[in-house]
C-alpha cells in the first residue's frame, strides 16, 4: 500500500511567510527558508511554497526566495504563483524547484497545464484549485481564483476532471471555508474530488491535529495532506503527526 505524504506549506507575501485564516486575518509566520529547513528537518515529506500575492500584483513569482529555500531543502520542493507561462516555469525550475503549481493561470489558459508537463513532465505540474462550497454544498463548489477574491462560475469536480485530461500530475485542492480553522480538512469535498481523478489529490485547509489527517486519509481519500499553522506556530512537527497518523491505522514513511 502507498504510503501517505505530509506536505508543509509556506504561504509567501512580500519574501515573508504568512498565515491567515479562510484567506484573510494574515498575520507574519516568519522566515520562508528557516521555516522551509525546520520543517523539512522535522519530517515534512515535501515543502510547498505559494507566492500568494503574485498572481493578483500581475507580476512573476520572487526568485530570489525561491532560490534561498530551495539551499537549505533535502525534500522535494513545489512553487507556485505568478506562472503565466512554460518559461516562467522553466525559471523556477532553474531556482530549485522540483515541481511547479498553477492556479488563475491554468483557468485563463487551459493549455498551459499540457505544456508545462509536456517541457517538463507530467509529474512536475501541480493544478491548485481554491474551492468555495456553495449553497447545495459539495454539489455546487466553485472554483476560485487571484488568491480567492475572484470567483470563477467553474465547478470544482468538473474542473479537476479537465486539468487531469489536460496533462496535471497532481490536483492540490484548498477548501476556503476550513482554511486556516483548524476544525478539520473539508473530508467530503475532498473524496469528492479524489473519486473523480486518476491522479494523486493533496488535501488543504484546516488542520488542526493528527485526527484530522487520518480522517482526510480514510474519509477523504486524499494521497497527501498539507498544513501551515499547525507547523509554523509550534503546535507538532511531522515526525511527531506521522506516529499518530501512522498509529490510527494509515500508512506513513516514518522518519529515522
Amino acid at each position: 500500500m502507498l504510503t501517505k505524504r505530509i506536505i508543509a506549506c509556506l504561504d509567501v507575501r512580500d519574501g515573508r511567510v504568512v498565515k491567515g485564516i479562510q484567506f484573510v486575518d494574515i498575520i507574519d509566520a516568519g522566515d520562508p527558508a528557516e521555516l522551509a529547513h525546520r520543517h523539512a528537518a522535522g519530517g515534512a515529506d515535501e515543502i510547498v511554497l505559494l507566492d500568494i500575492t503574485a498572481t493578483h500584483e500581475g507580476r512573476g513569482t520572487l526568485l530570489d526566495t525561491v532560490r534561498r529555500t530551495a539551499a537549505t531543502l533535502f525534500v522535494p520542493f513545489t512553487v507556485g504563483g505568478g506562472i503565466r507561462s512554460a518559461e516562467d516555469a522553466a525559471a523556477v525550475f532553474h531556482a530549485g524547484a522540483d515541481k511547479v503549481s498553477i492556479n488563475s493561470s491554468a483557468i485563463a489558459r487551459p493549455a498551459l497545464i499540457g505544456e508545462i508537463g509536456g517541457s517538463f513532465g507530467a509529474q512536475a505540474v501541480i493544478v491548485a484549485i481554491d474551492a468555495r462550497r456553495g449553497p447545495l454544498g459539495v454539489e455546487d463548489a466553485e472554483v476560485y481564483v487571484s488568491g480567492g477574491r475572484k470567483p470563477t462560475g467553474l465547478n470544482v469536480v468538473e474542473w479537476a476532471r479537465e486539468a487531469e485530461q489536460r496533462g496535471a500530475g497532481e490536483i492540490l485542492l484548498t477548501s476556503m471555508n476550513t482554511d486556516g480553522m483548524r476544525n478539520g480538512f473539508d473530508c467530503e469535498l475532498t473524496r469528492a474530488v479524489s473519486e473523480a481523478v486518476q491522479i494523486p489529490v493533496i488535501a488543504s485547509g484546516g488542520a488542526g491535529s493528527a485526527a484530522h489527517f487520518a480522517d482526510v486519509f480514510k474519509a477523504g481519500k486524499a494521497d497527501a495532506a498539507l498544513a501551515a499553522s499547525i507547523f509554523h506556530f509550534g503546535i507538532t512537527d511531522s515526525r511527531a503527526l506521522k506516529a499518530e497518523v501512522a498509529a490510527a491505522g494509515v500508512p506513513m514513511r516514518l522518519p529515522c
